[in-house]
This record gives C-alpha cells, sequence and structure tokens, in this order.
C-alpha cells in the first residue's frame, strides 16, 4: 500500500540517524521532503522491488527488516544485502535509470519511505551534501563488496558461515533468543554463500564447540571473540 500523507513515516518523529534523507536535511526543510515523500506497508514475504522491472524510486526502511536479493547464474536466489531502520534500498541500478539489478522482500512487516527518482534526482543535483554523502556510501559499499570477495575467495565453509554470523552480530546484534535479524536456513546459507546442509553441518559444529546456540529459528552467539578468532586471519 502506497500512501503520500502516512504519517507512520513522519520525518520530523523519525529517530533513524543513519537515513541520507534525516542527515542532510534540517527541520526546516523536511516539509518538502515529506510533500514528495510515500510511504509503503509491506507485509511479511511481500517483494517491493522486482529483478529487472523499470527503475521508479528509492526506497529508505522507515521500520522493519528486507532483503535485498540477485538470481544467479545458476538460477537461484542469492542473498547480497540485508536492510533494517535507516537503510536504503534501490540504490543498485539507479545510476542505470533503466531497470533494477536487484530484488527486494520484507522479512517482517516492513514500513518503506519511497521518493520517486525525478524528484531524488533534482535533489542530488541540487543539494551537494545529500550528493557527497551518497557518494561516500558507494564508496563504502564497494570496499565492503571488494574485501568480502577475498575472503570468501579463501573461507572455507565454516569460516563463511562464522563471518556471517559475525555480520549479522555486529550490524544489528541480538537479544535473550538470539540474533536480532532471524532468517530461515536457506536464506542464511544464500548470505553464507554455501548449501543449507552444509550451513546445518557448521552450525552443528560451532554449537559442538560452546560457540552458538541453537533453538528452532533464532541462533544465539555464546562466545563471540571466540568466534572472532575463527575467522581472525581473514581482517584484511
Amino acid at each position: 500500500m502506497k500512501d503520500k500523507n502516512n504519517s507512520k513515516g513522519d520525518c520530523f518523529s523519525c529517530q533513524n540517524s543513519s537515513c541520507f534523507m534525516k542527515k542532510n536535511y534540517d527541520p526546516e526543510s523536511y516539509a518538502d521532503v515529506v510533500a514528495n515523500r510515500y510511504v509503503i506497508e509491506c507485509k511479511k514475504g511481500q517483494s517491493f522491488i522486482m529483478e529487472g522491472a523499470p527503475v521508479q524510486g528509492i526506497f529508505f526502511v522507515y521500520s522493519g527488516k528486507a532483503k535485498v536479493t540477485r538470481t544467479g547464474s545458476n538460477g537461484k536466489e542469492q542473498v547480497i544485502r540485508l536492510a533494517a531502520d535507516g537503510d536504503i534500498i534501490g540504490h543498485r541500478g539507479y545510476n542505470r535509470g533503466t531497470v533494477y539489478p536487484i530484488a527486494a522482500t520484507a522479512l517482517e512487516d516492513t514500513t518503506l519511505c519511497y521518493f520517486h527518482h525525478k524528484y531524488f534526482t533534482h535533489e542530488m543535483q541540487t543539494h551537494t551534501t545529500l550528493t557527497y554523502d551518497l557518494m561516500l556510501f558507494y564508496a563504502d559499499e564497494l570496499d565492503k563488496s571488494e574485501a568480502r570477495a577475498k575472503k570468501y575467495a579463501q573461507m572455507n565453509v565454516k569460516e563463511k558461515v562464522i563471518d556471517t554470523l559475525l555480520t549479522i552480530y555486529e550490524r544489528f546484534g541480538q537479544n535473550s533468543k538470539g540474533l536480532n535479524f532471524v532468517l530461515s536456513r536457506t536464506e542464511l546459507a544464500n548470505v553464507a554463500g554455501t548449501k543449507s546442509e552444509q550451513l546445518i553441518r557448521s552450525l552443528t559444529a560451532l554449537k559442538n564447540q560452546g560457540l552458538i546456540n541453537c533453538e528452532g529459528k533464532y541462533i544465539f552467539i555464546t562466545d563471540v571473540e571466540k568466534l572472532r578468532e575463527e575467522i581472525d586471519k581473514f581482517n584484511f
């Protein structure tokens, strides 16, 4: 559902300090942002970007969680990024102005702030701090992607699983049940770049080592430091 006047995505009360719009506009400028923003409510499992669809605009996660995927050479879905409050989605391929090279799906009930590409392009052309901040973001994304590719070329399956668990832990934290970003075993295997069977074997091995606990869909890290030591050699 797209609603231009939904107060749930109100910029004035938004606490997402990492949101590009929140960071680069002062309260006096919010009125124009709000006037050009649509709020989209997505149910768990609902896709809001289809891979190959024409680029229409850009999304910011107001609240909730989503996965960003693309189709691999074998035709299977590959999770390339996880997004939560304040994150931007749809920037991949945005500069092409043609089609999205990725898909995005809500992993829980999620509220999105959406800006049409014409408005967002105009803002980038006239709002230099926004453009500069986005340039730094793209550079950081490239650095992370290159570092991950370098690591994964040398890691075994267990090490990839550890790296994935730590990435989720450091990005989203955990509560008394487990990691705050709950994924199915298939989704977690996709993020780790491995198969579900290999993932499950690795999780079992880590549980036997006393490094994690697994209760249903929840994974709780019991010894963060020892997990980090397992892959310390890959901290390039």
